[in-house]
Formats: structure tokens, C-alpha cells, sequence
């Protein structure tokens, strides 16, 4: 049985939801971040926090042992697709190096699981609706940072006998129906967040960066996930894995495309003010579409999404918006 899961990264945007979500199922939740981008207003306090870096390898170890860890949840990373172009070291210092770290640091311990946090930017552009088995070919040096971490973790837990569970998250976005937690780091350059802030502001305009796609309407088309349904994939996918003694490499989306406009009006629809709709130029790095197939991870854990609506995610997001200011 899971007992005690050690989340890297806790103080996040992901991580604290996954935390919530843990501690409701009476699990016992420890959490390391070194604050760099997570908050301390998003720690939840029936867990016990470590102010740690994950390049710490023995002070990690001491905490894995102390508390017998049996499952870790690994999320501590840099994730911000411009950053990663112009600093691909500190990119893979992060995401790679540090990947290696809490791995080793699971070396003769008793953890038995382990959960990554991966992303749908490993794949090669142009195949649209991807499956696990899709070609992977990383544009942007996040992505290649991803799916070197992704190879470290295989190759460790075949030699150590750990079972895995690689979830390649499609875009997030969302905030808890408590509307205790959210997303609070400005400069993530996250869609919704973006939406939200403008909203805040006398005279709101929405960005739309390239209008001439070969889409439905010209904008980038995404799969985006409640970041509520993600939270409850890991704790289904960490007591599967548990269960049944194997490892699993997931897409975590809702097999469901939406364009960048279509946000930008479900924004403006729910704004009380005058939403500006501002068309830019395109970014260098933006895939055009991508959406999910979620086949194996619905059969795997017979997940249903709870959150698949874009009316609710939005609100969700600017009601955490307006409870942070």
C-alpha cells in the first residue's frame, strides 16, 4: 500500500493540487522545494515541507529514509519554453541533472514508485493528435530535457526494480475548485494565467501570437487539462503501478483540441468590462497543434475527467485571479 509520497517541487503549481488531492485520500505528504518558482502560500500544511534543493542528494536521501518513502512524485523543474532556448545549461542542470540526483538518492531505499512529470514537448511537430507510441522529436531544449530525464528514469528503475509512471502532460491550466490554490508565478508565460492577469486591469487585452495557422481559426490549437484532473491521474496512476507491479508511460490530456481564440473569447465573454482581442506576430517556438490520445491512460486507471470544460476552467482561473490580489 502507498503510505508515504514525497513530492518534489511542492510548492508549485501542480504540486501543491497533487498534495491536496494526496493528503483528502489520508495519505502522508512530505514536500521538497526550494522556492525558486514555487510559493509558500501554496504549501498545504497537513504536509511537512522541506526548503531543499533537489541537487541535495544526501540530505533527500536522509528525508527518504527518515520518513520511509515508499513513492516520490518528482515535478522540480524549470519549464519556461523562451527560458530553455536562451539557457539550455541551466536547463539541463535542472531538469537532467537533477532528475539523476533524486534518483540516486533512492539507491537502497525502500521506495518502491516513482512519478515524473513530463510533457507533450518531446514529440515531433506536425503529427497532431499524438500517442505514446508517436515520434518524438523535441523542438525546444525543454523538451529535450524532458526526455533525457524520461531515459535516466527507465534505465534506474529496470536496474533498481522501481516501478515507473511517466506522465507526459499536455497544457495545463485551471485552478482548485477550493480555490485555495492556483497558479501565482507571473513570468510562467501560461495562457490562462496571462487571460487572467489582463482581465485584472482597467483596459484588458488577450494576445493572440500568429492568426494564420492552418487551423479552424487561424490560432495554435491545444489540448488543455484541468490541472484538478491531472492531480487525481497521479494519485490513480501511482496506486495502479503500486498495485500491479509495472510501469507505464502516459499521455495526460482529454483527446480534445482547443484553439488559442476560442479561450480568448471564453475570457472576454466572462469579463464584465471591454476585452480588447489583439492579434500579434507569430513566436519562433509555438507548435501548431497538439492534442492528446488518452486511450491508455483511460484503460490503465479507467480515468474519467471531472473538470473537460472550458467555461469551468476559465472561471476557476479568474476566480483564483481576484483571490490573490
Amino acid at each position: 500500500m502507498v503510505k508515504n509520497i514525497l513530492i518534489t517541487g511542492g510548492a508549485g503549481y501542480i504540486g501543491s493540487h497533487i498534495a491536496e488531492i494526496l493528503l483528502k485520500k489520508n495519505k502522508k505528504i512530505f514536500l521538497i522545494d526550494n522556492l525558486s518558482t514555487g510559493h509558500r502560500k501554496l504549501i498545504n500544511k497537513k504536509a511537512k515541507f522541506f526548503k531543499l534543493d533537489i541537487h541535495n542528494k544526501d540530505k533527500v536521501r536522509k528525508i527518504i529514509e527518515k520518513y520511509h518513502i515508499d513513492s516520490i512524485i518528482h515535478l522540480a523543474a524549470h519549464l519556461i519554453i523562451g527560458e530553455g532556448q536562451k539557457k539550455p545549461k541551466k536547463y539541463f542542470k535542472n531538469n537532467v541533472l537533477g532528475t539523476q540526483k533524486i534518483l540516486e538518492a533512492c539507491k537502497r531505499t525502500k521506495v518502491k514508485n516513482f512519478i515524473f512529470s513530463s510533457t507533450a514537448a518531446i514529440y515531433k511537430e506536425g503529427q497532431y493528435k499524438v500517442s505514446e507510441d508517436s515520434q518524438i522529436k523535441p523542438k525546444t531544449v525543454y523538451g529535450k530535457t524532458k526526455i533525457k530525464a524520461e531515459s535516466l528514469i527507465k534505465k534506474f528503475s529496470k536496474k533498481n526494480k522501481i516501478n515507473y509512471g511517466i506522465l507526459r502532460y499536455f497544457n495545463i491550466a485551471g485552478s482548485s475548485p477550493s480555490g485555495n490554490i492556483g497558479l501565482v508565478n507571473k513570468k510562467s508565460d501560461h495562457l490562462f494565467k496571462n487571460f487572467s492577469i489582463e482581465l485584472m486591469k482597467k483596459k484588458p487585452k488577450l494576445n493572440i501570437y500568429g492568426t494564420d495557422y492552418k487551423t479552424k481559426d487561424g490560432s495554435c490549437i491545444r489540448d488543455f487539462i484541468h490541472v484538478s484532473d491531472i492531480a487525481e491521474i497521479h494519485y490513480l496512476v501511482l496506486e495502479k503501478i503500486n498495485k500491479l507491479n509495472t510501469s507505464k508511460i502516459l499521455n495526460c490530456g482529454y483527446n480534445k483540441g482547443t484553439s488559442v481564440m476560442e479561450v480568448a473569447k471564453e475570457f472576454k465573454r466572462q469579463s464584465s468590462k471591454k476585452v480588447d482581442i489583439v492579434y500579434a506576430n507569430k513566436r519562433k517556438d509555438d507548435l501548431i497543434k497538439i492534442i492528446a490520445s488518452n486511450n491508455k491512460l483511460r484503460r490503465f486507471v479507467k480515468w474519467r475527467p471531472k473538470f473537460n470544460n472550458l467555461t469551468k476552467i476559465v472561471k476557476s482561473c479568474i476566480v483564483w485571479e481576484k483571490n490573490i490580489r
